[in-house]
């Protein structure tokens, strides 16, 4: 059920694992890893390009570092080498987020979006996070292998009797298939192989860029390893005192706060699209063909789905990422519109398939990577509530106060039947020098303004906050002069703003 433009987008939460800095952290114990031996990266998924100047490396790291003389693993490192070794300050770690996004190319995907300075001044380094892509990749053996199709969206009444049953069933799979070894894939993990590809790369410091969920790993991975992080940049935030459980239900808020982005878009249009003149009407049009499609979903012609109302929602969240996305979304919906009513025309039939083309995963790596590793994170990272009836009356009351959502924020995921995480989540504190930039958009939908502000708040001196007044997921290159210059100013000299800043100068690209 993933679609080519959401199967990265829909993957955009956050998590929080492991124990308290102020423990002695296992990794502590585990021997250094051999140097990095350079060559050709592994071949790419089908359809896509790869940045010819990229190589790539493996590093073995411990799959449990409580053992780490026991069973280990590969993560698998990308590099963009500085452009003048002259004015190399040393390795950018780039991380797109997900839970569970591979991240071999975004040396190559960032690149053409950064100046001069920085490209003359940072390795880029890519990785697949453990478990991920061509690191040790793992499956549960999902009949339905898209992210999108954990979304746990009640029935057309509002009824979870359907999620429990598919929750339990895929929990069930999961722990069948990849018995105890799938519990060690966590985001305090994850971020302790960062710090062995650290040393493998011969630095006394990274520098890092988390985006989404890469923002939590990024914190977790500063507060494991304070004297070992440089320069920090963390783009469309996750609040780490709110974990999963906490992180999902800011979903209705945020998507109410985004929505009337798209709507306007689609209001501008309306004598083409004919969904509404003002963005409230077109929210009506939208609510109501949600509505509609949850009770009776909709075959697409010239593909095997089926379009249901979560379905329309799961590929609204993803084009909601961006601003330039909008206008696509807006057409997405107008032919959602004529195939529930009927009278589909051949351009809305392009514009669906387009939409709900599948994508096919890179050669190795299982159709359902991203939706196991997503689960892995999700629910091993933090303990979920196991109370079926606590979840649906909190549906219910999701469900009548964010419409557009319908419920499916506060619902039940297959974590309320995981095994109980193999250590506690990491304390964030304000202890610890100042080296971190955080970026948010006011109306972000997938991480929520307030989610930057607890990450504000949680961070505190040791943090700059940049808040720009704007859509989507991302900051960065985004139409932002004010968050642009303070992103590369910090990057190219180490120094904060020294205030918080708000910026309001966003433009259309």
């Amino acid at each position: 059920m993933a679609t080519a433009l959401a199967v990265t987008a829909l993957t955009v939460l956050g998590v929080a694992a492991c124990d308290s800095a102020d423990d002695e952290d296992p990794a502590s114990s585990a021997p250094p890893p051999a140097a990095l031996a350079w060559g050709p990266c592994p071949a790419p998924a089908p359809g896509t390009t790869r940045d010819p100047r990229l190589t790539c490396a493996k590093v073995r790291v411990p799959l449990d570092y409580g053992h780490s003389g026991g069973t280990s693993i590969e993560v698998t490192v990308s590099r963009l080498a500085a452009a003048d070794a002259t004015k190399r300050h040393g390795v950018l770690v780039l991380n797109p987020g997900g839970p569970a996004l591979p991240g071999l190319d975004t040396p190559g995907a960032m690149a053409p979006s950064l100046p001069k300075s920085v490209l003359d001044g940072y390795d880029l380094i890519g990785f697949d996070p453990r478990g991920v892509g061509t690191s040790t990749p793992q499956s549960c053996g999902l009949e339905n292998p898209g992210v999108a199709g954990l979304f746990p969206y009640p029935a057309a009444d509002g009824s979870i009797d359907a999620n429990v049953r598919a929750a339990r069933a895929t929990a069930g799979k999961c722990a069948a298939k990849t018995g105890e070894n799938l519990r060690y894939f966590t985001t305090a993990n994850t971020a302790r192989d960062l710090d062995r590809v650290r040393q493998a790369l011969g630095e006394a410091k990274i520098s890092y860029w988390g985006q989404s969920y890469g923002t939590y790993l990024g914190t977790v991975y500063s507060t494991l390893f304070p004297d070992r992080t440089d320069r920090m940049i963390l783009e469309g935030n996750v609040d780490p005192a709110h974990v999963w459980a906490g992180e999902a239900e800011s979903w209705g808020k945020g998507m109410a706060d985004r929505f009337p982005d798209a709507a306007a878009v689609a209001a501008g249009q309306n004598g083409v699209l004919g969904l509404g003149a003002t963005p409230a009407d077109v929210t009506r049009t939208y609510l109501a063909l949600a509505d509609r499609l949850d009770h009776q979903p909709a075959p697409v012609p010239g593909t095997p789905q089926s379009l249901s109302g979560a379905m329309l929602r799961a590929v609204t969240y993803a084009l909601l990422i961006h601003n330039d996305t909008l206008p696509v979304l807006a057409q997405v919906w107008k032919a959602a519109a004529d195939l529930a009513g009927g009278h589909l025309t051949e351009a809305d039939g392009k514009v669906l398939q387009q939409v709900f083309a599948d994508t096919a995963a890179a050669p190795g790596v299982p159709a359902d990577n991203q939706a196991t590793l997503f689960l892995a994170l999700t629910c091993g990272d933090a303990e979920w509530s196991h109370d079926v009836g606590d979840y649906a009356r909190r549906t219910a009351a999701d469900r009548k106060a964010w419409p557009l959502t319908a419920g499916m924020p506060a619902n039940i995921w297959p974590c309320a039947f995981w095994p109980q995480p193999v250590e506690k989540p990491v304390t964030v504190t304000g202890e610890g020098a100042r080296n971190t930039l955080i970026l948010q958009n006011r109306r972000d939908h997938a991480t929520p303004w307030e989610s930057g502000l607890g990450l504000r708040r949680e961070l505190g001196n040791r943090a700059a906050f940049v808040g720009v007044d704007n859509g989507g997921h991302y900051v960065y290159h985004e139409g932002s002069a004010c968050a642009d210059n303070a992103t590369v100013a910090f990057l190219d000299s180490g120094r904060l703003p020294d205030r918080d800043l708000d910026c309001t100068d966003v433009t259309r690209q």
